[in-house]
């Protein structure tokens, strides 16, 4: 019986061992997704991909495919020929800190691009300056992902 119940818990250890070393970062968890393609390669062609691969934590609203669809004709196409812009429009996608839904304050909160975005909160609902919040808290190791329903553009 001892032996049997070492077995078990070697395997048990085992699993979270091997759980532990195909943890995912931003990037990667968003990749897997499946949900933010465009925004993935965005991240890898405007070079921003690296910092959010980093030590974290970090929350990233990210606009899924369908955000990008969205955009007005011609915007995407001046974005991804503009790496320099468009590592401003991605960095303003994310704050430092791990924020669950649940733990968002209503009210403006800087970016790592440095202006600041609005959060409100209603009810569960929350936007993020004119995007809603269609999937929240996509756990990643350095941080946390909420899928938007559309691309924020910075200030100029």
């Amino acid at each position: 019986m001892k032996k049997i119940f070492s077995g078990i818990t070697a395997s048990i250890a085992l699993c979270f061992a091997v759980g532990s070393v195909f943890a995912a970062d931003i990037v990667d968890t968003a990749a897997k997704d499946g949900s933010f393609k465009i925004f993935v390669a965005a991240l890898k062609s405007a070079g921003f991909a690296e910092a959010l691969k980093g030590t974290g934590p970090y929350t990233v609203f990210a606009p899924t495919d369908a955000a990008f669809a969205k955009l007005p004709a011609g915007t995407w196409d001046a974005l991804s020929k503009d790496k320099v812009k468009l590592a401003r429009v991605l960095s303003y996608h994310v704050i430092p800190g791990k924020v669950m839904v649940t733990e968002v304050k209503p009210g403006k909160v800087k970016t790592v691009q440095g202006s600041p975005l609005a959060l409100t909160s209603d009810n569960g609902k929350v936007t993020v300056n004119n995007a809603k919040i269609t999937q929240s808290d996509i756990v990643a190791d350095n941080g946390v992902i909420h899928a938007i329903d559309t691309v924020v553009m910075p200030p100029d």
